[in-house]
């Protein structure tokens, strides 16, 4: 359908829904601030694929129909990609009025889910204070965190602050479906260098048990966490949602619920790249096999640098401990470019390269099948072209030294 069409037609329903809620909590809403958690499906772009979250506030009397959204970033902000390495990255909170926001999220294509929670009139106010709080200039910035401190934690966290700690105890300490790393497979699957990039620079701590308050970092496990609470009122324990509404359901297609297999596909095509350098290497001149060789180990030499860089000299926490570096080790750049490693090259990749199999089944566990898949035959192949161009050199070094008597 296209954007157009969408539009129209969101802004009917939203117009329908509206006139509906108004007239059935009419009552409701002049006691206090109607409160709904909005849930917004995976986008196309890279930073839209985990969902995103907000709190609509409805209150007339306060002229307030508003979403609080805490997902907002500018790269034009002042040492925006400095702050992007270091792990240091600066969002901010804003309200939008709820039909300019809901029809951006429409425009992307972006499933729209508004839930309708029964809070106490002092508990609405109180979140209400707050959030107003919170969009003003001096307190909107936040330091960002993709795991602890997100767009998603942070409505979390409002919400278990007007509940009174009832969304914690109710799910702290209760095992989560999946880890960390688990969501961050199956919501990236789609983006083939975002997945292998994340799986190559997150180390063992994503791979640690989470529990269900920590899997709140996804948006969905959010709603469906606030869909399964019952809080204390008047008559007992009664549902947190008491209205649970799809304004829009995207067309994209959605994400799989537990993580792919994708290791057989990675090893496939590192196994063809690998035949393919060697079919290239047998037509070329005898000097581009041991390029391509030595140019791969410093390419992935580099690499290995880099995930130094983020474990010990950034606070992206979610970096350390991390087992690719036995795949992506600085040692190879010995070899890369210098010659002094002659001879010793596949023994070195060969052995830190059984290491690395073997890790990821001993403390502290880390998946790392995709990134050892995808890159120990290409390493292997590498060290295995070098040692044979220093083997070469030594038998030419040993027929010029032969002298007839």
């Amino acid at each position: 359908m296209p954007a157009a069409c969408r539009g129209i037609l969101f802004a009917l329903l939203l117009a329908v829904f509206c006139a509906s809620a108004s007239g059935a909590d009419r009552g409701a809403v002049a006691a206090g601030p109607e409160v709904w958690l909005v849930t917004y499906g995976p986008g196309e772009i890279y930073w839209q694929r985990f969902g995103h979250n907000a709190i609509w506030i409805r209150h007339p009397e306060l002229g307030l129909d508003h979403v609080f959204n805490f997902g907002f970033f500018d790269f034009a902000q002042e040492d925006f990609f400095l702050r992007f390495l270091q792990g240091r990255m600066l969002y901010f909170s804003a309200a939008q009025p709820a039909r300019d926001e809901f029809a951006a999220y429409i425009d992307e294509n972006r499933s729209i889910r508004v839930q309708r929670l029964d809070l106490r009139p002092d508990q609405a106010a109180g979140l209400t204070d707050f959030l107003l709080s919170e969009v003003r200039p001096e307190n909107r910035d936040y330091l960002y965190d993709y795991y602890r401190n997100n767009c998603s934690t942070r409505v979390r966290d409002a919400l278990d602050q007007a509940l009174g700690g009832s969304l914690s105890r109710r799910y702290s300490g209760i095992p989560a479906a999946q880890s960390w790393r688990d969501h961050t497979r199956r919501l990236t699957a789609a983006d083939f260098w975002l997945y292998l990039g994340l799986e190559s620079a997150l180390g063992a701590p994503v791979d640690a048990p989470a529990d269900g308050w920590n899997e709140m970092f996804i948006p969905e496990i959010l709603a469906t966490a606030a869909a399964g609470l019952r809080v204390e009122s008047a008559t007992g324990l009664t549902p947190l949602v008491v209205e649970d509404v799809v304004l829009y359901d995207s067309t994209l297609e959605p994400p799989p619920a537990t993580p792919r297999a994708w290791w057989p596909r990675y090893l496939l095509g590192s196994l063809a790249l690998v035949g393919l350098a060697w079919l290239l290497a047998r037509r070329a001149p005898p000097w581009v096999g041991p390029l391509l060789a030595r140019s791969w180990l410093a390419m992935t030499g580099l690499a290995g640098m880099i995930l130094l860089y983020f474990w010990f000299g950034t606070d992206h926490s979610v970096a350390r401990l991390n087992l690719n570096l036995l795949v992506f080790c600085p040692l190879w750049l010995w070899p890369a470019f210098f010659r002094s490693a002659a001879g010793r090259t596949l023994p070195l990749v060969a052995g830190l390269s059984a290491l690395a199999i073997l890790m990821p089944f001993l403390p502290p566990s880390q998946y790392t099948f995709d990134v050892l898949a995808a890159f120990l035959p290409l390493n292997l192949a590498a060290a295995m072209t070098v040692d044979a161009q220093a083997r070469a050199r030594v038998r030419c070094r040993g027929a010029r030294s032969v002298r007839r008597i």
